[in-house]
């Protein structure tokens, strides 16, 4: 799995890049905001009690595959539109990446 830093390098540091190269980079961020999304997504099934659900009366194993199930209707949920968590993430990456993230302080 990737880090954060992996994918936003610091604008002073980074060499210049090429288009597909940014292409590419841009489609990595997006892929690995969407599977942040599909796990997220997959923690609040499992907490709602819809894990349990799916694996009752299911037999020897049914929690493994429960689970399984579970992750495959996040992953589902992020592919057909999801919670809008992905694109913000995204954004929020792109701009670390150029240097307008926006101050915070605690």
């Amino acid at each position: 799995m990737l880090k954060v830093e992996q994918l936003v390098a610091s604008p002073q540091s980074a060499p210049a890049r090429t288009a597909p190269d940014a292409a590419a980079r841009d489609e990595a961020m997006l892929e690995r905001a969407k599977e942040f999304e599909a796990v997220f997504v997959a923690q609040m099934l499992k907490h709602s009690g819809f894990e349990k659900a799916l694996s009752a009366d299911s037999g020897f194993g049914g929690e493994n595959y429960a689970s399984l199930l579970l992750s495959q209707y996040a992953t589902r949920i992020v592919d057909s539109g999801g919670f809008g968590l992905a694109e913000k993430i995204y954004e929020q990456l792109k701009a670390k990446e150029a240097g307008d993230a926006p101050e915070r302080t605690v």
